[in-house]
């Protein structure tokens, strides 16, 4: 076997002596601390390099990210303002619409109600009307009939048509004006049904 002396120190000659065996003993940490500390810092500093740059990319990421969502963003908000615009012309729309359906209803109002009293009328046997007057939630109706029971059949006709409640008779009389018949003269309020 061979051995080296690494410490310098001579070896005596002869016999084996005691120094040398300690000597080699103490060569078991062939490494220095400092080379330990560098490689330490070596290998801290790689890892702070691959985590900042993973760091990096990913605030790199997010700043496209975010400009991809700006863009959608400002996208969407004038998609929003063309939608509001479309709304506001479509409310408009309806509106105007609903005012001239309003008016056509306001006209038929009238041509209802008469078509109303003159198929009720036409239905009831001697029975005449000579004015009838639309006071609003209200008509006054003027006639003459040849019995009490003709305008007794025109009240229940009237009832029946759902257009009128609570028709009541105002007054009837016989005309003596009329010599050759019984006549009554009558007249009557009815209240509009409101829808």
């Amino acid at each position: 076997m061979i051995r080296i002396n690494l410490l310098g120190i001579p070896k005596a000659k002869g016999k084996r002596s005691s120094v040398a065996a300690p000597a080699i003993m103490e060569m078991g940490d062939p490494i220095s601390p400092m080379l330990k500390l560098v490689i330490l810092l070596a290998l801290v500093g790689a890892g702070n390099y691959y985590y900042w740059n993973q760091l990096d990319k990913q605030s790199k990421s997010i700043a496209s990210q975010l400009q991809r969502a700006e863009v959608k963003t400002r996208e969407l908000a004038d998609v929003k303002t063309h939608y509001l615009e479309r709304q506001r012309q479509a409310d408009n729309y309806k509106r105007r619409v609903d005012i001239i359906d309003q008016l056509r209803a306001g006209q038929a109002g009238p041509v209802n109600l008469l078509n109303t009293i003159g198929d009720t009328v036409n239905t009831t046997e001697a029975v005449w009307l000579s004015t009838m007057k639309d006071q609003g939630p209200s008509i006054d109706i003027e006639g003459t009939a040849l019995s009490a029971n003709a305008v007794a059949n025109l009240i229940q006709n009237l009832q029946k048509t759902g257009y009128f409640k609570n028709i009541e008779i105002k007054e009837t009389f016989q005309d003596d004006t009329v010599k050759d018949l019984q006549a009554f003269q009558f007249t009557l309020t009815c209240e509009k049904v409101t829808s």
